[in-house]
């Protein structure tokens, strides 16, 4: 286990460590997830072994810290990661990121555009979503205020996500999990989408065939994102077809368009 210090106050980022050479990989996860629990087999498959590897936890989430005073927005999630990456010795990562951690990954990119090289974004999110009481993802949790979800909200969240999910959501600090929430339901401006089609390096975007193409896929793919469908999975691409997911993720990753 590493970590770096990446607040003022002293918070710190973990993150497990798998050596290798050339250019370091760096793993990031989603809303009330943790990265050697999503990716670990993926890092390894041997598609994908053999160079550093970095399954790092963001603020809130997993083996980091929970600081209560952090606001959470996608913003200081990229900060906070570029902190670690600086702390880290990592330039010019390959990035391959999932769901919330996507969005943290474009995010990351076009604002310290140094410590990024490419982008994998596994069914990321790109725009903003409404607040929708009821629903298990981020804008599920963003319908509750922050007093709403402290005081039992979770609860009801916890019943809703079901035990596989909540497995590793438990873990998160309860109010990282609703900022972090409100703050990817929100967006950035521009948009995580508008910033994913400006950026200069190779980017891929993979996506579960059952879903159907992502909302835009003909104005990424014109942008020079690789779209690409993965069959026999879900959200989860990489616990639900992981052969797939290295497959597609290697092809992504050896690409040259921009």
């Amino acid at each position: 286990m590493h970590s770096a210090v990446v607040t003022p106050e002293g918070d710190r980022i973990r993150w497990v460590e798998l050596p290798g050479t050339r250019a370091p990989r760096v793993y990031l996860h989603g809303l009330g997830s943790t990265s050697p629990a999503y990716f670990a087999a993926s890092a390894v498959h041997p598609l994908l072994a053999g160079r550093r590897s970095l399954l790092l936890d963001m603020l809130g989430h997993g083996h980091s810290d929970r600081p209560e005073a952090f606001s959470y927005t996608l913003e200081a999630h990229a900060d906070a990661v570029a902190q670690a990456l600086t702390e880290a010795r990592v330039e010019g990562a390959e990035v391959i990121a999932h769901s919330m951690g996507g969005a943290v990954a474009i995010v990351l990119a076009a604002r310290h555009p140094r410590l990024v090289s490419r982008l994998v974004l596994v069914d990321a999110n790109l725009d903003p979503m409404p607040p929708t009481p009821g629903l298990a993802g981020s804008s599920g949790l963003a319908s509750y205020t922050e007093e709403e979800f402290l005081a039992g909200g979770w609860a009801e969240v916890r019943d809703r996500v079901g035990a596989h999910w909540w497995s590793t959501m438990r873990l998160a600090g309860r109010t990282a999990l609703h900022r972090s929430a409100v703050h990817l339901a929100a967006g950035t401006t521009p948009t995580m989408r508008e910033l994913l089609l400006e950026l200069k390096i190779p980017r891929g975007f993979l996506f579960p065939e059952p879903d159907g193409p992502p909302a835009g896929a003909e104005a990424l793919e014109a942008a020079g994102v690789g779209v690409v469908a993965v069959p026999d999975c879900g959200h989860n691409i990489m616990l639900d077809n992981p052969e797939g997911f290295a497959r597609a993720t290697a092809a992504a990753l050896a690409s040259d368009a921009v």
